[in-house]
């Protein structure tokens, strides 16, 4: 896949991501879509930020503007990842009762507090992908050649399997601090999820 299939491929997955939140039949479930939203949403920010948006920076009349915009949308996505990434544990492991009830003693908050900001990254990554599919993707691909593309999906391919699985919002989010940062937080993010027993890519 060229670097724009691959990202397009990587919203399709967590649009699916979304729908599998809702269609969970249990909470443990659901709070293993939810680490799997954060890990890939996570990944995805990173490598954007480190390959993709330099390259349209440069390559696009707007380039600028265009992605300082997308930058700041990312850092909306990362702070609700972060919110979700933080809550505290609950007892994941109960299953949904047919009266409604799930987990533990207030457990149900946690629960709660989980949809609401599962709605409200939804939103947010619906906006995402509407605006760069819309307007930064086709520009793209009429600014630069079919193999600068396909090197870039190979590139985005490799940075993938390195990039942070978690959110950093505090975290440099351009070259050349963040091709520095981002391995770090990277291999610190893989230890965290292996303690953690977190799905792993």
């Amino acid at each position: 896949m060229d670097a724009i299939e691959l990202l397009k491929h990587d919203h399709r997955m967590v649009e699916q991501l979304f729908r599998d939140y809702r269609a969970a039949a249990s909470a443990r479930q659901r709070r293993a879509v939810v680490e799997t939203v954060v890990r890939e949403l996570s990944k995805h920010a990173a490598v954007e930020e480190l390959l993709v948006y330099p390259l349209a920076r440069k390559v696009l009349p707007d380039g600028q503007q265009e992605i300082d915009e997308h930058l700041s949308e990312h850092m909306g996505v990362k702070q609700t990842l972060l919110a979700l990434d933080k809550l505290p544990t609950a007892d994941w492991h109960s299953e949904t009762y047919p009266d409604g009830h799930r987990g533990g003693e207030g457990d149900e908050q946690v629960f709660e507090e989980t949809d609401r900001l599962m709605d409200e990254l939804r939103l947010e990554i619906e906006v995402h992908v509407a605006e760069e599919e819309g307007g930064l993707m086709p520009k793209l691909r009429e600014a630069v050649d079919q193999q600068t593309l396909d090197e870039l999906g190979r590139e985005l391919e490799k940075a993938k399997r390195a990039a942070p699985s978690r959110p950093h919002p505090n975290a440099p989010d351009q070259p050349p601090a963040l091709a520095m940062a981002a391995p770090v937080a990277g291999v610190y993010d893989r230890l965290r999820d292996r303690l953690q027993g977190r799905p792993r890519t």
